[in-house]
């Protein structure tokens, strides 16, 4: 009899639970990108926008927050009512390294809770094609003979930390330009308005494919497929290895029926060959993992992270 009634007290709690992830959603969502357009973020979320938007019979909308070092698009998710209307696709920057960056952030940890990665890519090492250095033991000879500029795509994301990292190991005098995202990074390494740039992969391979950038190498532990000609960085006798990941979440408090629909519908997304074929063509690996494992991939991130900004001795206001 006991067993019973534990059984239906079980039922009695679910079903509210179900009943919330059935009619949900009822009205479009909206995904925010801390970022310019035209980024890894912000292609990662409108790629997956369109297939989540077509599962879930309802308007998924992308919306561009940049600024304040993508502190605020990410405060601004973190404050977002918790009813899976407002979503973050988040990356290893605002999620992971700003926390042992920053001395105050907008944010705080337990402000956000994970739903599930989207895609990880590695950064690749790039210049203009008409910059006379064909390598890199040739970038970091011209480093010697004169101080570099370097466009990033924000400080605190992965190119940054990666450009920090690189200075460091190749013992260079680099002055970091930071931008409102990869796109405008970009732009600014095509206008030959800096030196070289370490840059997400798939916001720069357009240009490497095209020929107005030369890659140099690339931060992964292997070759990438896409690339195969490039070294990594290793290889090209820097030693280090850099992976960034992009991510969805939701406003901590929002309900786990709905973290777990909206997460169901991002995995089957990503399964699909429309989405897998394109990540491919980025350079990236499509996600997919449950909301338990991906929050706790985060928090093992975020130590491995604050690791490396105390040895690297970095600090931000």
């Amino acid at each position: 009899m006991r067993i019973l009634r534990r059984h239906a007290l079980g039922a009695l709690l679910l079903s509210p639970l179900m009943a919330l992830a059935a009619s949900w959603p009822e009205r479009p969502i909206t995904i925010v990108v801390p970022a310019a357009a035209g980024g890894t973020t912000d292609i990662a979320a409108r790629v997956l926008a369109e297939k989540m938007g077509s599962a879930l019979k309802t308007s998924v909308i992308v919306e561009n927050k940049a600024g304040g070092g993508v502190s605020i698009g990410t405060a601004f998710v973190a404050r977002a009512k918790p009813d899976g209307y407002t979503l973050l696709m988040g990356n290893i920057g605002p999620v992971a390294i700003n926390f042992s960056l920053y001395k105050k952030l907008q944010y705080k940890e337990t402000d956000l809770r994970g739903i599930t990665n989207v895609i990880s890519v590695p950064n690749i090492l790039v210049v203009n094609a008409d910059t006379p250095v064909k390598n890199v033991q040739e970038l970091i000879a011209w480093g010697k003979q004169k101080p570099l500029t370097a466009a990033t795509s924000g400080i605190g994301q992965s190119p940054h930390m990666s450009t920090e990292m690189f200075r460091q190991k190749a013992g260079l005098d680099v002055t970091l330009v930071p931008h409102s995202g990869a796109a405008p990074a970009v732009t600014a390494l095509l206008g030959k308005q800096t030196d070289f740039m370490i840059d997400n992969l798939p916001s720069s391979i357009p240009h490497i494919k095209s020929g107005k950038f030369r890659a140099l190498a690339i931060t992964s532990k292997e070759r990438s497929p896409q690339l195969p000609d490039v070294p990594t960085m290793r290889e090209a006798g820097v030693p280090m290895d850099v992976t960034a990941w992009f991510d969805l979440l939701a406003p901590a408090g929002t309900p786990d029926a709905i973290v777990h629909r909206i997460q169901q519908v991002a995995h089957d997304a990503m399964q699909t060959a429309e989405i897998r074929s394109k990540f491919a063509e980025l350079g990236g690996v499509p996600g997919g993992e449950s909301a338990a494992e991906h929050d706790a991939f985060i928090a093992q991130e975020r130590k491995n992270w604050a690791q490396i900004v105390k040895a690297a001795n970095l600090s931000l206001d």
